[in-house]
C-alpha cells in the first residue's frame, strides 16, 4: 500500500505543477520592449525542464508501483546498462544543447548594441539609483569613484570639458526615455553589488563596484515602469526602486531640455 500511496504522490506533484504552470499565475508580467526573444527563451527552457520532469516523476512514479513489496518477490541488482546509459546520454546532451543554442544567441545580440543607441548612466547606491544624461557633445564625460563627495556624488571629472553638459539625475529621481529609440545603459555602484532590473523590457545587470557593465534594449510602450534591485545589498534592499518613464521623443526632448547641466549645478571648473 506504501508503494502505491507513493505513486499516486508523484502523480500528483505532476497534475499540480503543470495545472499551475499552464494557469499563469507566475508569468511575466507583459512585454514592453524588443527582448521578445528573451521570452521565447524562456519558454524553451520552461518546455525542456517540464519535460524531463514530468517523465522522471511518471517513470518514478510507474516503477515505484510496478516494483512495490510483494512477498515472494526478490530484486534483482544490474550493476550496469550499458544500452540504457547511452540512451540517457544521448537525450540529456540533447537537452544541454537545446538550452544552451537559445541563451547564446541571444546573449549575442544582448551584447552588440546599435551604434545609433542614445547611451545613459545608471548609477546604484544603497538604497537609490540616479542617472546621467550626455548633453550637447553627445558624450559622458570622465567619472572617477575617487572623486565621490557630498558636493559630486557622481565623482564626475569636473575638469573634463565633456562633462560640464551633462544632465544630473539626483538619486531617487526618475530615468526618462524616448518610446521606440535604442539605450545603451552603462551602470557602475558607489558602494555594493547591486542588480538594475525592469521586469517589463526584460533586461537585468549587475552593478559592480569599479566596474561598468552595460546592456541595451528598445522601449515599445510609453507609460511608468518600476526599476528593482535584484541583488540582496543591505537592510533597506526591499525599498531601493525607482521609476523609468517611457514617453513620445517630443515629450522626451521637452524634459530633457528642462533638466540643468552638471556646469549649472556643480559648477564649471
Amino acid at each position: 500500500m506504501q508503494g502505491i500511496a507513493l505513486a499516486i504522490v508523484l502523480v500528483g506533484i505532476v497534475l499540480g505543477a503543470v495545472l499551475v504552470t499552464l494557469s499563469g499565475i507566475w508569468w511575466l508580467p507583459p512585454l514592453a520592449s524588443n527582448w521578445g526573444s528573451i521570452d521565447t527563451m524562456l519558454i524553451i527552457t520552461l518546455v525542456v525542464t517540464g519535460l524531463a520532469f514530468i517523465g522522471v516523476n511518471v517513470v518514478l512514479a510507474y516503477f515505484v508501483f510496478r516494483y512495490r513489496v510483494k512477498e515472494g518477490q526478490t530484486a534483482i541488482f544490474l550493476p550496469d546498462q550499458p544500452k540504457l546509459e547511452k540512451v540517457l546520454l544521448y537525450i540529456t546532451s540533447l537537452g544541454i544543447i537545446v538550452l544552451l543554442a537559445p541563451g547564446l544567441f541571444v546573449y549575442s545580440r544582448f551584447i552588440s548594441p546599435p551604434r545609433e543607441a542614445m547611451v545613459v548612466e545608471v548609477v546604484g547606491q544603497q538604497w537609490t539609483w540616479g542617472y546621467r544624461y550626455p548633453g550637447g557633445d553627445e558624450q559622458l564625460g570622465r567619472a572617477d569613484p575617487r572623486l565621490i563627495g557630498p558636493q559630486n556624488p557622481f565623482g564626475l571629472d569636473l575638469d573634463d570639458p565633456a562633462s560640464q553638459d551633462d544632465i544630473l539625475i539626483a538619486p531617487g529621481g526618475q530615468l526618462h526615455l524616448p518610446v521606440g529609440k535604442p539605450v545603451l545603459l552603462e551602470i557602475r555602484a558607489k558602494d555594493v553589488l547591486h542588480s538594475f532590473y525592469v521586469p517589463q523590457f526584460r533586461i537585468k545587470m549587475d552593478a559592480v563596484p569599479g566596474l561598468v557593465t552595460k546592456l541595451w534594449f528598445t522601449p515599445t510602450k510609453t507609460g511608468t515602469f518600476e526599476v528593482l534591485c535584484a541583488e540582496l545589498c543591505g537592510i533597506g534592499h526591499f525599498n531601493m526602486k525607482s521609476a523609468v518613464v517611457v514617453e513620445g521623443p517630443e515629450e522626451f526632448e521637452r524634459w530633457l531640455k528642462e533638466q540643468p547641466t552638471v556646469a549649472q549645478t556643480l559648477g564649471p571648473r
